[in-house]
């Protein structure tokens, strides 16, 4: 499951997110999104974690959970919207 973590703190790292997440089990992937010219975070990521179970766990306790001063959003991650022209056909 891919899971979005909002209102992370700047400092935080991939390592330090991927932390988090493993006390509830596997993490296969942490990756936070930061600013193409600046390199700096964005304020969120993603974390994907193979099992569902683990997954809704974490996300039932880590969200508005405070991480460095900061209440983390924490939920399953949306899939990108296509374009609008795959729709109502």
């Amino acid at each position: 499951m891919n899971i979005y973590v909002g209102n992370l703190s700047y400092s935080i790292k991939e390592d330090g997110l991927r932390e988090i997440f493993e006390d509830f089990g596997e993490v296969s992937s942490a990756k936070i999104i930061s600013d193409r010219e600046s390199g700096r975070s964005k304020g969120f990521g993603f974390v994907e974690m193979s099992n569902d179970t683990e997954a809704n766990s974490a996300i039932e306790s880590l969200n508005g959970k405070e991480i460095e001063g900061r209440s983390i959003n924490v939920s399953e991650a949306r899939p990108r919207k296509e374009s609008f022209s795959n729709q109502n056909e």
